[in-house]
């Protein structure tokens, strides 16, 4: 007698909460980070007071100066200061407000994950939803020319009204624009390098004796002991050429 062959079905059990852990984990350290910068967003932002392991105090409220400063451990916060780095490198300010607005989309993908929308929607939807604000930034821009210098003098105005300096800004923002405009390319605007303007600190003198200088510095005075000149009219740098003859 032939015995019927039984099919069992083999159930399996996938343990998904050590992901979601893992998950929750890496959104809170995000938002913590986002948390510290984000009462220094804005006109009436407070200042940070921060106390590096050198002893060194700095008190400021610019978003990179603080996630810089910070020593962040956790993968995704560290994905927040890197976030902040790469605005400062390509636009030069708005570096916390790019790390408040990660924090507040985290936060709400964390209520969408937790209601059980897989995450590869959530990124798709993000997604979707950056282009879209490219478009609705896009048309609300207002186009601003090298040639239109108040223009420009009126939007460094603005970037410093939230800066310690505001008080400053009718000062510090015509010298910001016309250091920009002494040392920036008309044909690859893009591309200016802002290491070519050096800034100078010296001890004793105020935020109203900030000059802009087109040229070199010579920062030792002269020795009169020595006997050596202190006015030279129409000098010259002479260069010594060396020419060396083969064997």
């Amino acid at each position: 007698m032939a015995a019927a062959a039984k099919t069992r079905s083999t159930e399996t059990f996938v343990d998904n909460k050590r992901k979601d852990d893992i998950r929750n984990a890496n959104i809170e350290a995000a938002q913590s980070v986002a948390n510290t910068v984000r009462t220094s967003l804005g006109p009436k932002g407070m200042d940070k007071m921060i106390s590096t392991s050198s002893g060194e105090v700095i008190i400021t409220n610019d978003g990179a100066t603080i996630l810089n400063k910070m020593e962040v451990l956790q993968p995704a916060a560290k994905f927040l200061v890197e976030l902040s780095k790469s605005q400062d490198v390509v636009a030069g300010d708005g570096t916390t407000t790019v790390v408040v607005i990660a924090g507040s989309l985290l936060k709400a993908s964390l209520g969408l994950l937790t209601s059980g929308i897989h995450p590869t929607i959530v990124s798709d939807s993000l997604h979707k939803a950056s282009i879209k604000a490219v478009e609705v930034l896009t048309a609300m821009a207002v186009p601003v020319e090298l040639s239109d210098r108040d223009s420009l003098v009126k939007s460094a105005s603005t970037s410093l009204n939230s800066k310690v300096v505001s008080q400053y800004s009718t000062l510090l923002a015509p010298l910001a624009v016309d250091a920009v405009l002494s040392v920036v390319d008309p044909e690859k605007p893009d591309l200016v390098d802002l290491k070519d303007i050096k800034i100078v600190k010296k001890l004793g003198g105020t935020v109203d004796d900030t000059e802009s200088i087109k040229g070199l510095i010579f920062d030792k005075k002269v020795s009169h002991a020595a006997g050596g000149p202190t006015r030279v009219e129409n000098a010259k740098i002479g260069v010594i050429q060396f020419q060396i003859s083969p064997p």
